[in-house]
């Protein structure tokens, strides 16, 4: 409050001073009266306009803007206020006196000072904040003048150049000294951003760096002010040979990371990942409903130390959830979120299970123990080639685990239960995608009853890019070692999305969920574009590395393996979607089978047994009847007929 009525008596201080100096300085100066009397001399006339300056001041805020940031709406608005207090000023002068007292070129001049002095302290207390003054010291030595650090090359618009240049300044960073802009408009090649020029645009970036070069200033970094895959002129070849050249390829955190780096006047650079070169629009998500949803509610997340149950709980942190507990099987993994977490989200409680989804006793007591609202179910075995060997220990952990997952999230009574699947699940050829098809049907049996309000969804998405054992880790490990880089088939093709789009489009599906009111389990998509040709990847990674395909490092085509497709598809010929959000699908099955408990009871006592191919046969045969191709032929099976499911 101190700080706020220092403002305002500034505000009114100097609007009384340029009311004196309008005074003073008017040709048609009358008597001064330096007394309050009856007809309006000086002093009165300068307290009316102070006090209306001031009340303007007040009802406009100006006491909670600070000076140091001042902007041009900030000037707007003095100027508005100026223009104001001098109508007024005038009318009741009118009313006094019939403004005989007041010099008509007064009521010009006086508004005209205050916004000179009102805005002219302002911008001089942004220019020390900023440190503009520091380039004028005529003393200064020309050591002091040379930057000791790191040249830095901006690319990007001038209008991010100058967002960044200013937070820089105002942060007094010195790790980097900014040498140039390298514009994506040849309009803006010569322009000067606070004092940094505009020297090329995208399209001739060789020239920029070599005109560098040739002024000494040859950039050790280059930033890219936003997404690099939204630059079409830059391409692998070309990232690759400034790799090459020692140069960091670096960028600013996304919207995804904003909220880990709250408070920070300048949010920390890092270096670019292959995942962000990958040409894709962004997905544009309700940032509100999933806040709202999320915050102060207490989450579950299953599989938490993998891939996408980390970046759900980074994400659930920084929608300030009230409680996250940690679930995992893998000591090592979970021994390392919860660490991370206490690192990044100190102000979350969270606590670590250990806990295997298999054993429905020990999970059920768990859910009971932390009472979670929400449960994000991501513990899987997802790997195509290791499931095929072991379809036992798959049917075991994606489909009876899913189930006890399911029974102990209504059991707990939590209000919402998610399952991240995969597009591998639909028209499986492997007992991977089976497993996760036959999950996917496992929640979707699931509803809303009279013993239970645990609403259920399932969220389908590509490959998850730079999760552990994914293709771009694997790439990346090959070309590390000299090569070969491995692809099974040249023609081969995947959807791709990476981990924080994955995260998103889970909480998203989550939010979503809620807001309807049908008792069906639901399952969403997200529109992944058009697929990318893995052969095409592993030549744009060789490429980023500051190599050459085919002569530095050789790409070997290794042929299929059991169980693996070419090509991977979104839907199922049993279902059809429909739009439910930007960029995000609703899908609707006409599946023949309701799952039951009594359906999964064989197979699992199949499973338990080590029964390889009577579990391979058992699980085939569920899911033709799921798909709607075979009919039901064990008679422990109990075939429902199905209709197609409301939509909420």
């Amino acid at each position: 409050m101190a700080f706020r009525a220092q403002t305002i008596v500034a505000d009114v201080v100097l609007a009384a001073l340029a009311f004196v100096f309008a005074y003073i300085l008017s040709p048609s100066l009358p008597q001064i009266d330096l007394a309050i009397l009856p007809t309006l001399g000086l002093l009165p006339l300068t307290l009316l306009y102070a006090a209306l300056a001031g009340g303007f001041t007040v009802l406009f805020r100006r006491e909670l803007s600070p000076w140091r940031y001042a902007s041009i709406p900030d000037v707007l608005v003095l100027a508005r206020i100026a223009v104001l207090t001098t109508g007024i000023f005038l009318l009741l002068a009118f009313v006094i006196d019939r403004g005989q007292s007041v010099p008509r070129s007064t009521v010009f001049l006086a508004p005209t000072f205050q916004m000179m002095a009102c805005m002219g302290v302002r911008i001089l207390r942004r220019a020390l904040n900023e440190r503009a003054f520091d380039t004028f010291v005529p003393l200064k030595a020309n050591s002091d003048r040379v930057a000791q650090s790191p040249s830095l090359l901006l690319i990007g618009t001038p209008s991010l150049a100058d967002s960044y240049l200013r937070d820089m300044a105002r942060s007094h960073d010195r790790n980097y000294t900014p040498v140039g802009i390298v514009g994506v408009d040849p309009r803006d090649v010569g322009q000067q951003v606070r004092g940094v020029c505009v020297i090329e645009s995208l399209d001739k970036l060789d020239e920029a760096l070599a005109d560098l070069r040739r002024w000494n200033r040859y950039p050790r970094a280059i930033l890219f002010l936003e997404e690099p895959a939204h630059l079409k002129e830059l391409t692998a070849d070309h990232l690759g040979r400034l790799k090459s050249d020692g140069i960091r390829l670096l960028r600013l955190p996304s919207i995804v990371e904003l909220a880990q780096h709250e408070g920070l006047t300048l949010l920390p650079m890092r270096e670019i990942n292959i995942e962000e070169l990958l040409a894709r629009d962004p997905i544009e998500l309700d940032s509100p409903a999933v806040g709202q949803l999320i915050r102060g509610r207490r989450v579950l997340v299953t599989g938490a130390g993998g891939s996408i149950g980390a970046e759900l709980c980074r994400q659930v942190a920084a929608c300030q959830a009230a409680h996250i507990s940690l679930l995992d099987y893998s000591e090592t993994s979970l021994f390392e979120i919860e660490r991370e977490m206490a690192e990044t989200f100190p102000y979350v409680e969270r606590r670590a299970v250990l806990c295997d989804i298999r054993n429905a006793g020990r999970l059920k007591r768990a859910f009971i123990d932390e009472r979670p609202d929400l449960v994000f179910h991501a513990a899987a075995l997802k790997h195509v080639s290791m499931v095929e060997r072991h379809p036992c220990e798959g049917v075991l952990t994606n489909v009876i685990g899913t189930h006890n997952v399911a029974e102990a999230a209504k059991a707990c009574r939590a209000s919402q239960m998610v399952l991240i699947s995969t597009d591998k699940a639909v028209d499986p050829t492997n007992v991977m995608g089976a497993t996760k098809r036959l999950a996917e049907s496992v929640v979707q049996a699931q509803q809303v009853t009279a013993q239970s309000s645990t609403r259920f969804a399932a969220v389908r998405f590509g490959n998850v890019l730079g999760s552990a054992g994914s293709v771009v880790p694997i790439f990346k490990s090959q070309i590390e070692r000299g090569g070969p880089v491995t692809v099974t088939h040249q023609d081969m093709t995947r959807f791709f999305m990476t981990i924080p789009e994955a995260a998103q489009l889970v909480l998203h599906a989550t939010a979503t969920c809620a807001e309807g009111e049908g008792q069906d389990a639901r399952l969403f998509l997200l529109e992944m574009g058009e697929p990318v040709r893995i052969m095409d990847l592993a030549r744009q990674m060789i490429a980023l590395s500051g190599h050459t395909p085919g002569k530095d490092i050789e790409i070997e085509i290794t042929g299929l393996r059991p169980g693996e497709k070419l090509t991977e598809a979104l839907l199922d010929e049993t279902e059809r979607s429909f739009p439910c959000a930007p960029k995000v699908l609703e899908v609707v099955s006409n599946s023949a089978l309701r799952i039951t408990p009594s359906h999964l009871a064989e197979i699992e006592v199949l499973a338990e047994g080590g029964d390889v191919e009577g579990v391979r046969s058992a699980l085939f045969d569920l899911l033709g009847q799921v798909r709607g191709e075979r009919p039901g032929q064990a008679p422990a099976l109990r075939v429902v007929a199905g209709t197609e499911p409301k939509r909420a």
